[in-house]
């Protein structure tokens, strides 16, 4: 049996509707993952020597392939050098509390990933959050705090927020950093590779920032279809992670197939962007469909591969989401406490495969459905 308290707690998740359970939806259509290009069912390669990476890179685990794969991510993405993680999370728990003690400070984005913020918890420094993507909140926070002798200031935001797809004004944003000496930006791009720019390099490449961010992460389980993360910058910063970021010291590698996953991620996009382009044409299907059934209201418009319907309350959420799915689209509901209270949501997320006809016919479905409630 569970302690009490712990039995407690799982009791008002029941109270309040908003229980996580595992389930799986077969033959549905995919309006809920982040395989955004479907590159995760590219086929396998054949070139794998091993099963396991056997040991931490530090040990038993490093390998020729990790030093090629992570060059050409570096390359792709105009960097001097990438360092692999484990996954997004990884990365995140691992670069933030490597880079920090008490003397710094983390400005982040009310709206930051549990990965960033468990990262920013790990670390030794002061953090405060700015009100999402309100760079005149963030300036007052930097004017008042910045200054001080021998602390480094970290500013942390995402390309593309997971919940809320939306994104910063990046080029108003490194504006804003540059104006002091001592504040180094980060930047999350998980939920823009494979999306954002020509040959979906991500919204720093698009605006030719690259050079312009202490920082990125990388991820690889969303649109590149495969697993594990890397973090973009200076070759001292890869130096200094190798030595210093525990969720890369501490870990098994990255094993040969889902370097070679990686990899052929990378070489699909850099060969062609017809599964990019496709993204974005039905991206844009969806929110001229969005407007000719009247739910733009619930809509937030956006030009990323996610889309969100806002409907207050877990109870009715669900029950949305529900009908959905009986009816063959696979769409979840996002509940509080994962977001706040009265911000519950449907998180649609657009493919490069879906078709037009299944967009029209699932959004004709919820707007009756929500006619009803």
């Amino acid at each position: 049996m569970l302690p009490d308290k712990l039995q407690a707690l799982i009791g008002m998740r029941h109270f309040s509707g908003s229980l996580r359970k595992l389930f799986v939806n077969k033959d549905k259509v995919d309006f809920s993952s982040n395989d955004y290009l479907g590159f995760s069912k590219l086929p396998l390669s054949k070139d794998v020597d091993s099963n396991g990476a056997t040991g931490s890179r530090l040990i038993s685990g490093h390998s020729d392939l990790h030093d090629q794969v992570e060059a050409q991510i570096a390359q792709f993405h105009k960097v001097p050098a990438a360092l692999l993680f484990n996954s997004g999370y990884d990365a995140n728990i691992g670069l933030i509390p490597a880079l920090t003690d008490r003397a710094d400070l983390i400005l982040f984005d009310q709206l930051v990933h549990a990965s960033i913020r468990d990262g920013i918890q790990l670390s030794k420094a002061k953090s405060l959050k700015f009100r999402h993507n309100d760079l005149a909140h963030l300036e007052i926070l930097l004017s008042k705090f910045s200054d001080a002798d021998q602390r480094e200031v970290y500013v942390i935001t995402e390309s593309v927020f997971s919940m809320d797809g939306d994104m910063p004004d990046l080029q108003s944003l490194v504006r804003l950093t540059k104006k002091y000496h001592n504040v180094h930006l980060i930047l999350d791009e998980a939920h823009a590779i494979g999306v954002i720019g020509n040959n979906g390099v991500g919204l720093a490449q698009k605006l030719h920032l690259e050079n312009d961010i202490f920082a990125r992460v990388v991820t690889f389980g969303k649109a590149m279809g495969a697993h594990g993360a890397a973090v973009l910058g200076s070759a001292d910063l890869k130096e200094y992670l190798i030595n210093f970021a525990r969720s890369f010291i501490y870990t098994t590698a990255l094993p040969q197939h889902a370097l070679h996953c990686i990899s052929n991620a990378y070489h699909t996009l850099i060969q062609s962007d017809q599964a990019v382009n496709q993204l974005r044409n039905n991206i844009a299907i969806f929110n001229k469909l969005v407007l000719q059934n009247g739910l733009r209201l619930r809509f937030r418009e956006s030009e990323t591969a996610i889309q969100i319907c806002t409907i207050s309350s877990n109870g009715k959420v669900k029950k949305v989401a529900s009908i959905l799915q009986e009816k063959g689209y696979d769409v979840r509901a996002i509940l509080s406490p994962t977001v706040q209270q009265g911000e519950e949501r449907l998180r649609i997320c657009i493919h490069s495969f879906n078709t037009e006809k299944e967009i029209e016919l699932m959004l004709e479905l919820l707007a009756r459905t929500l006619k009803k409630l």
